[in-house]
């Protein structure tokens, strides 16, 4: 129905939100049909509001319609996660506390949604396993403790790595700091644990990086007051609706 035909359309959003994925946009029709166009209206990261054009698009016909579905799939979802990041670094602003998002992420999508982090004003945690040595709950189980398996660590990486240390408990979290942990995971400890631990914690070692995790939307502002640094959540990736975003057809070119 369309062979020969040349089309020109545009995006728009129907809730207000931060835009996400127009980067995208290009590349995709490039691999579909080199001809044809995308004009970007707002960069990712742009809050938007309902009935805001966001791109236009021109080109062959079939190349548009092909590309539709598959992008506003992309940038609706990323959209999104920008969206619910934004909302939540809002809360931590003048704080001083960064928001960092996790590894729960969609499979195939990891770098588009980590992206989509960032466009909220978030940052990024561990990209993948190669990023930093982090030692976990399992880790510390079967490998006969924090000071054992920090030295093992540190002993055997192949290139200088941040070491991290999962911690559960007050005693664990002390003895990842004297072992010699870059940063400190502290994994669902209230906000009143937290402020108890924390100057603690900057006594034995001042540059320890310090995070919260397992924190509920709710409780960030709670957290925030504790003294640590980060705050990693999933709930922007793991959690939030799509924006509702729409391709519109103008009349026919040729």
């Amino acid at each position: 129905a369309l062979v020969g035909r040349s089309g020109r359309a545009h995006w728009v959003t129907r809730t207000d939100g931060v835009f996400c994925g127009g980067v995208l946009v290009e590349p995709l029709l490039a691999i579909l049909d080199p001809r044809a166009s995308v004009r970007r209206l707002v960069a990712d990261g742009e809050p938007v509001v309902a009935g805001q054009r966001l791109l236009e698009l021109e080109g062959p016909a079939a190349a548009l319609v092909a590309a539709e579905r598959t992008a506003l799939n992309l940038a609706m979802r990323l959209s999104g996660i920008a969206t619910a990041t934004a909302a939540l670094v809002q809360v931590l602003a003048g704080t001083g506390v960064r928001l960092a998002d996790t590894r729960k992420t969609t499979p195939g999508l990891r770098v588009l949604e980590k992206y989509a982090v960032r466009c909220g004003g978030g940052c990024n945690h561990r990209l993948g396993l190669d990023d930093a040595a982090m030692l976990k709950e399992n880790h510390l189980a079967w490998s006969g403790g924090v000071a054992v398996a920090v030295a093992a660590v540190r002993a055997s990486a192949p290139w200088p790595a941040r070491l991290i240390v999962e911690a559960e408990t007050a005693a664990e979290a002390e003895a990842a700091v004297r072992a010699g942990a870059d940063a400190v995971l502290l994994d669902d400890f209230s906000p009143a644990a937290l402020a108890a631990l924390v100057p603690r914690l900057r006594g034995l070692a001042p540059s320890v990086l310090l995070e919260a995790s397992g924190v509920r939307p709710e409780q960030l502002a709670a957290y925030a007051a504790t003294g640590i640094d980060l705050i990693s959540t999933s709930a922007p990736v793991t959690r939030s609706p799509w924006l509702d975003l729409s391709m519109r057809f103008d009349p026919l070119l040729a």
